[in-house]
């Protein structure tokens, strides 16, 4: 396990940012679209704080926790409504506080940057040009489905393709499968609970888990510095 502390100089040369949840603040968004589609067939809404604990890839197993009738009404039409819905309103969710700042510190180190992401690729496109951040990275990965069925193998094409040492690549997400996506592209991974996992579901990656932008940003500029 990595250990980021004010002394660490591990000289990451390539950093990988998650999307949603990690840079983009829309986990409420995402619980308040699912409530709006649980009330609207009879079941009950869950917390936010229930929504996150819940959360998990695939996408799929998480709506049959919530409580969908997967045999009633497919996961493919459920995927529709609420991606119908999401991108209608996801222009009004905001950057995490300290994001672009972030980004721009280590791009001015020389650690290049990318995403990936488990959204596809055209909505990714559309909304990192929206928050005006193309010039941070040298690629944007995303999938070619809206099902969001998980990112390892797109992960691990990204690894090939970029061409560096894994071990010099760190990945930075919010949830439990983005710890699992760095190990199967054999990088560092640390992970931010403001998003969709909290503190709790993280901290049992034993990996390093920071509660936001701001407590990350040291330890992060220590490392790739």
């Amino acid at each position: 396990m990595i250990s980021f502390s004010d002394n660490s100089r591990l000289q990451y040369r390539h950093l990988i940012w998650d999307w949603n949840g990690t840079l983009l603040d829309d986990t409420r968004l995402c619980a308040d679209i699912i409530n709006e589609m649980l009330e609207e067939r009879g079941r009950e809404a869950w917390t936010l704080e229930a929504h996150r604990k819940a959360f998990d890839f695939p996408v799929l197993r998480f709506y049959e926790r919530l409580g969908f009738d997967l045999d009633l009404e497919s996961f493919e039409r459920l995927s529709e409504i609420f991606i119908g819905r999401y991108q209608e309103r996801v222009g009004t969710c905001p950057l995490h506080t300290g994001v672009e700042a972030l980004l721009q510190t280590v791009r001015q180190t020389g650690c290049t940057q990318s995403i990936l992401s488990a959204s596809r690729q055209d909505h990714l496109d559309r909304l990192i040009h929206l928050h005006g951040l193309n010039g941070y990275f040298i690629a944007v990965n995303g999938i070619d489905t809206i099902l969001a069925p998980g990112k390892i193998a797109r992960g691990q094409q990204w690894i090939r393709e970029l061409a560096c040492d894994p071990a010099q690549v760190l990945m930075v997400g919010d949830t439990v499968h983005d710890a699992e996506v760095a190990a199967a592209m054999g990088c560092d991974c640390l992970l931010l609970a403001s998003g969709a996992h909290p503190f709790e579901k993280l901290e049992a990656m034993q990996v390093p888990v920071f509660r936001d932008i701001r407590a990350l940003r040291r330890a992060l500029i220590a490392a790739v510095g």
